[in-house]
């Protein structure tokens, strides 16, 4: 089975972003992110209700 080489990867590029337009391009990639994000964090047993301990702020733990 041939593989897929720059010129071919490039043609697809290019005919892909003629269809759908940079920023329909860039929405997709982005709600894919979102999603493996929520994937990753779905696996690890984090939920979005939880948040992240907040850091003591360095300022009010500096002796003056």
């Amino acid at each position: 089975m041939p593989t897929l080489q720059w010129p071919e990867i490039l043609l697809i590029v290019a005919i892909l972003l003629l269809l759908f337009g940079v920023g329909k391009i860039a929405k997709i990639g982005g709600e894919l992110g979102a999603g493996i994000k929520a994937f990753k964090d779905g696996l690890s047993g984090k939920t979005q209700d939880q948040t992240p301990e907040e850091k003591p702020n360095s300022e009010t733990t500096e002796k003056k």
